[in-house]
């Protein structure tokens, strides 16, 4: 397995990532302390120019998949949205065909997203695992590269955000991540420890996605199938390898929560801070409100990691306050 991303390695991919994506704000909101019942500290990176934190992953690999494979013409991912997004957008900028594959059902507006980015968008399977399957099968049969969901270039573009993160906010006692594949909570521990921080990183899961939770307790990967009707993007059902490897040398602890859980934080995020959370990224705040009592009285962290909600999800999630 090879080491997260150092300080040198992710302060050298700054200059590429932050001209393409700016860094985004960190602001500590009074109506969402008082609910959180603590300091909290939110990373929006629901404000890039794609909605999501991913974005920046992708610009770096395919800067170095070009060093590395000069002759690379075409590429394939599969992916429940952001993933996607980023690879469309980043392999347009370097002229490259993509294409990408998404489940049957996938969020309409992600789907329209990545074709207006210039991808063929190919729908296959009931859920992210037979996508990617299919994936590489294409990958194949087509002469495409297979773009991974997880990656150490991924990992250090990603990295650009969370070191500008924990540079810039108060240092904190605990900072809560939502967990897809794993890319954006490998960056965060990267950075803490490039840093020499004391901050806790708390993964977060759907409860109904739990593999990377029952994996961590098991210390082993476990696949388990994913359900979640809103957090698509922590809709995956088998652990990297890789990414649980560093999980478990580096996360605290793992928490699950609920749709309904994710779907009050979703409206908390609007009604406390008027910002718009897609599933995925109202888990993060899900976990810090249930936690609310052993947080008291510290200085805690989230990262808002996207806002890609289509707009008939979002409006039933306000309604059904």
């Amino acid at each position: 397995m090879d080491p997260l991303p150092s300080l040198a390695e992710i302060e050298a991919a700054s200059p590429l990532v932050n001209a393409v994506v700016p860094p985004t704000p960190q602001f500590s909101w009074p109506l969402l302390n008082e609910r959180a019942g603590c300091e909290l500290w939110v990373k929006h990176e629901n404000h890039t120019p794609l909605g999501a934190f991913k974005v920046r992953g992708g610009l770096l690999y395919f800067a170095n998949l070009l060093k590395r494979e000069p002759g690379v013409r075409g590429v394939i991912a599969a992916t429940r949205g952001n993933h996607g997004q980023s690879v469309a957008f980043a392999g347009r900028r370097h002229g490259l065909q993509v294409v990408i594959v998404v489940p049957q059902g996938n969020s309409p507006e992600k789907n329209t997203t990545m074709r207006a980015l210039g991808a063929e968008l190919i729908e296959h399977g009931a859920d992210f695992q037979s996508a990617l399957e299919h994936a590489r099968k294409l990958a194949v049969e087509r002469g495409l590269h297979a773009m991974p969901s997880f990656h150490r270039d991924l990992v250090s573009g990603i990295a650009v955000s969370t070191l500008h993160f924990l540079r810039t906010a108060p240092v904190l006692d605990t900072v809560y991540v939502p967990i897809g594949l794993g890319s954006g909570i490998c960056a965060m521990m990267a950075a803490r420890d490039a840093l020499a921080l004391p901050t806790k990183i708390v993964g977060v899961v759907s409860a109904h996605a739990p593999m990377y939770a029952l994996s961590f307790a098991a210390r082993r990967a476990v696949s388990h199938p994913a359900a979640t009707r809103i957090a698509d993007g922590l809709a995956t059902s088998t652990p990297n390898p890789e990414a649980l490897e560093h999980i478990l040398r580096g996360v605290e602890r793992i928490v699950q929560v609920t749709d309904d859980e994710t779907e009050a934080a979703m409206r908390a995020y609007f009604t406390d801070t008027h910002n718009v959370a897609e599933g995925a990224a109202g888990a993060g705040l899900a976990a810090v409100l249930q936690e609310r009592a052993a947080n008291a009285g510290r200085r805690v962290g989230v990262v808002l990691t996207g806002g890609n909600v289509d707009k008939s999800v979002f409006a039933r999630v306000l309604q059904s306050a």
